[in-house]
Formats: structure tokens, sequence, C-alpha cells
């Protein structure tokens, strides 16, 4: 089986077109994918006998680990690495071909958000600017060039100098794009609340042991509040993911074409659940082309009958990842 190429996968329409391009990912990785094909094994599955999507399996998140998860030779021109708290063994996500994320990146902000050169984009990104590795500062640094904004940028803990830039961008009427993490968002408006309604401020989840966890809804009420805008959006993905999901509100999320959530019985995981019913979250990704595209995560949550999903939490025998979850 061929490796698809981009053009395949990123133009994806129709849920035929996506069946068709998963199945041929499955097969190529199948083959090519020591890992994930000693897995498939390891399940007595034949990948000639899977002719439908339903019937791939899932390779589990923590795989990513302990083991180099690749479709394809040679060395990988990007590594990202998962965060976490002292003593927890991370995610590494060996990247072959980085132009698949930046394709995939670029593509689905377009697709949700329209062009990026309209926008100033501030990102609020401690945690992740404080380490190597991170997939979500590599996409918000490239946004942040691609939007060509003098104004777009970065910010650690100056908030001051972002409350300032926030005031400019509002008088200057310039849409106005802020990403950041969940702790460094609620300190920000704790000390520099503002009435921003026009602002689309962006959660990418994350307390990093900063902060107590709390649920999503008070979460987006004291976020709202602060900001002065009616609803908070969210970004949904992790180191070991080449695409997003987002939410604009409500904390319903919705996928790009190349991108689909399942989700699976919590005792059973080869079992799909179906019926909007509360399952393990399994993430069909076919921009992950070069390493596995079908990934089962520990988090919880249930998809509904237009594709679009919650995440409700996370299994309760897993670490905390620092990726984007509240628990509910």
């Amino acid at each position: 089986m061929q490796k698809p190429q981009k053009q395949q996968i990123f133009s994806i329409q129709t849920k035929d077109q996506f069946s068709e391009a998963a199945l041929q990912v499955f097969q190529y990785q199948a083959k090519n994918n020591a890992i994930y094909r000693q897995f498939i094994g390891g399940l007595n599955v034949d990948p000639q006998q899977v002719k439908r999507v339903e019937d791939i399996p899932f390779l589990p998140i923590e795989f990513f680990k302990q083991h180099k998860v690749l479709s394809t030779p040679g060395e990988p021109e990007v590594t990202f690495t998962s965060s976490g708290t002292t003593g927890m063994i991370t995610s590494r996500h060996l990247v072959s071909e980085v132009s698949w994320y930046t394709e995939s990146f670029r593509k689905a902000f377009e697709l949700f958000y329209g062009d990026v050169k309209q926008y100033c984009i501030l990102a609020l990104l401690p945690a992740y600017l404080e380490r190597a590795g991170s997939s979500l500062v590599y996409m918000a640094d490239d946004l942040i060039k691609q939007s060509g904004n003098p104004d777009s940028g970065f910010y650690l803990y100056n908030h001051d100098e972002l409350y300032q830039q926030l005031i400019k961008q509002q008088q200057a009427k310039k849409p106005t794009l802020l990403i950041g993490v969940t702790f460094a968002l609620l300190d920000f408006v704790e000390r520099y609340p503002i009435n921003f309604p026009e602002l689309i401020v962006m959660e990418t989840g994350g307390m990093k042991g900063r902060r107590k966890e709390i649920i999503r809804e008070e979460l987006h009420d004291i976020l709202c509040r602060g900001f002065g805008v009616n609803a908070i959006h969210s970004e949904y993905g992790m180191t070991e993911l080449l695409s997003q999901a987002y939410s604009k509100g409500d904390g319903i999320f919705n996928c790009p074409p190349w991108m689909r959530i399942q989700t699976r019985d919590t005792n059973d995981p080869i079992s799909p659940v179906t019926g909007g019913k509360t399952g393990g979250i399994n993430i069909i990704d076919l921009a992950n082309i070069n390493s596995c595209a079908f990934i089962a995560t520990q988090d919880l949550g249930k998809v509904h009958d237009d594709g679009s999903f919650e995440v409700l939490g996370r299994f309760d025998f897993s670490d905390i990842r620092g990726c984007n979850l509240l628990i509910a």
C-alpha cells in the first residue's frame, strides 16, 4: 500500500473520502509501523481483513512514552514532547515531515476562523514557552508569523504589557485572538479584568499543577466575566497528534475533515460506543501519516450525531497530562 499524499488527505470533504483515505492510511501503517504492527498482531487482527473504518484498531497513547512510533524511516525533522510534572514519563512524537503539521493547523485555522492575516494573535503560554519541544508553541509561533501583524506575539508573565496590547487592539478595532493556557488566563483576569466583547479568547486547557482543577462551566464563566466576552473558545489537541479540534463555545468541539473522534467502551477497549454515550476517546488523525493515525486517548467524552464531541474528563487511573482537558 502506497503512502497517501497531502493533497488526498487535506482535500477530504465527504465521509466516503474520509473512509477511503483512513483505510489506505491504516494499511500503510500496519505494514510500515513496527510498533503498530506488533500491537495489531497482539490483538490477532489481520490487517487484510479490515474493510471498515470501525474495525481499525487504535494504538494506546501510552505507547508514545516508551516507543518510537514511526511509519517512515530516517531521522525525524522535529520531536515534540509533552509536558508533565517532575518524575513523570512524557510522550515523544517523532515527526518525520513537519510540513504535514504545518499544513494541518494552517488549513484547520482557516476553516474555523478564516484568513489568519486578518488577526492580531496574542499567545499567553508561559508553561509551554518555558520548555523545549512544545507543538502548541510551534503552531502559535507559525500563526503569529503568518498573521503578518507587528503587534502579534508571545507573552510569558508580562501581564501588564498584554493588558496594554489588548487595549490597543480594542481601540484599533482589529480582530484579535488571545490563545492561552488555562491557569495563565485565570491569573491574568484576576489582575487585569477587561471588557473586550469582540475579543476571541481561546483556552488550550491545562492547569499544569499551578491551580486547582475546576469544571469547564465554572472556568468559562470566570473567563467570560474577566474578558467581557460572551463565549470562550477552546482548542483540543495533544503532543501525539498533528491536528486540532476547535470549540467556539459550550465545550462542543468540531474536527477538520481529515480528523474524526470515536468513543470506545471504558471496560472493553475494542468495543465502540455509539448513540451519544460516554466512552474513551479514540482519535483518527490522518495528518499523522508518518507516526500513527489511530490513537486511543485517556480522555472521556461523547460524540454527537453530527460528529461534534465533548470532552468530559479522564480515566481515573491515568496520569494527568498537560493536554487540553478540564476535569468535569
